[in-house]
């Protein structure tokens, strides 16, 4: 079955950089959009970002030009490198899958999740 294991969350910060990592196991992952969303305790989980079968990549505008996404393909794993972090920026993060094209990426749309990782900045 699908299987999405995030790793690299922590504590840092204002202004330093973290990288996520999301294993990926139990499907064709090169056919798959791949995307990362965050949750405040409370509040509704938002999109950070999200990459295609082709690549391409969209991201919310509160983190453009800070955060990247990327993709091993070979190693089934679905990055996400954050920089010039900010206070906001606090949250879990989770790595999220669905079958096909990106589209409407809205978490509701995404069947498949990973358990999460925290991501803690200090101002």
């Amino acid at each position: 079955q699908v299987q999405l294991v995030e790793s690299g969350g922590g504590s840092v910060q204002a202004g330093g950089s973290l990288r996520l990592s999301c294993a990926a196991s139990g499907f064709t992952y090169g056919t798959y959009c791949m995307g990362w969303f965050r949750q405040v305790l409370g509040k509704e989980r938002e999109g950070v970002g999200c990459t295609d079968t082709l690549g391409s990549t969209n991201y919310v505008n509160s983190v453009k030009g800070r955060f990247t996404i990327s993709k091993d393909n070979a190693e089934n794993t679905l990055y996400l490198q954050m920089n010039s972090l900010k206070p906001e920026d606090t949250a879990m993060y989770y790595c999220a899958a669905k079958s096909g094209g990106c589209g409407i990426w809205y978490w509701g749309t995404f069947p498949y999740w990973g358990q999460g990782t925290q991501v803690t900045v200090s101002s």
